[in-house]
């Protein structure tokens, strides 16, 4: 295989993941025998907007985890790949994609999730210099922990700010909004996991 070919073939298998969010968005509304009006109305996304995401088009990462929280499954549930749980549950890095772009070429990425009786996941974050992201409240319960491994970020909970350097570690309570910002002159790099009491519905 060539290497245009190899780019192609990844651009195909990338393509397919919003195609894949869409059906399971479609799918879990459905089972719960909601209109496209009704899921709009608990979630807080438009009709047009969840028309288009259940096409297969690209949602934004606030997007997805509202649509989530309304169909009361994990963000994992949505975007990564299904099949019961394993003792030992590998995610390969090529099966990755970020859910989160920000304006500098910054990422924010899913790497792994459990499926217990609660959402918990392992994030992966590069920012770029002045890239920021703004997170609405999680559900009641919902805790961050967050491990700066490079450059300077602030964190900004319920409008109280915080400068975490290489390093650094924090826990906080992550159902009121909060941000992530890079506040230094390099990238900012850090991992976060998320753990978020979660009703599911079956």
């Amino acid at each position: 295989m060539t290497e245009k070919d190899h780019h192609a073939a990844s651009t195909d298998e990338i393509d397919l993941v919003p195609l894949a969010v869409g059906r399971r968005v479609r799918n879990a509304r459905t089972a719960r025998g909601w209109t496209l009006d009704q899921l709009a109305e608990r979630s807080r996304v438009s009709r047009r907007m969840i028309v288009n995401v259940e096409a297969g088009s690209n949602a934004s990462l606030t997007t997805l985890l509202r649509l989530a929280q309304s169909l009361h499954v994990s963000l994992a549930d949505l975007v990564a790949d299904g099949g019961a749980e394993a003792p030992v549950l590998v995610s390969p890095a090529a099966s990755r994609s970020p859910l989160w772009t920000g304006p500098a070429g910054g990422t924010g990425t899913l790497l792994t999730a459990a499926d217990t009786p609660d959402m918990l996941e392992l994030w992966e974050w590069c920012m770029e210099p002045g890239e920021e992201y703004s997170s609405e409240a999680h559900l009641p319960g919902t805790r961050e922990l967050l491990h700066v491994r490079s450059g300077t970020l602030t964190l900004t909970v319920a409008e109280e700010s915080h400068t975490l350097r290489a390093g650094d570690a924090v826990s906080f309570a992550a159902d009121v909004q909060h941000s992530y910002s890079a506040a230094g002159a390099r990238t900012a790099r850090f991992t976060m996991t998320v753990l978020e009491p979660i009703a599911r519905a079956h």
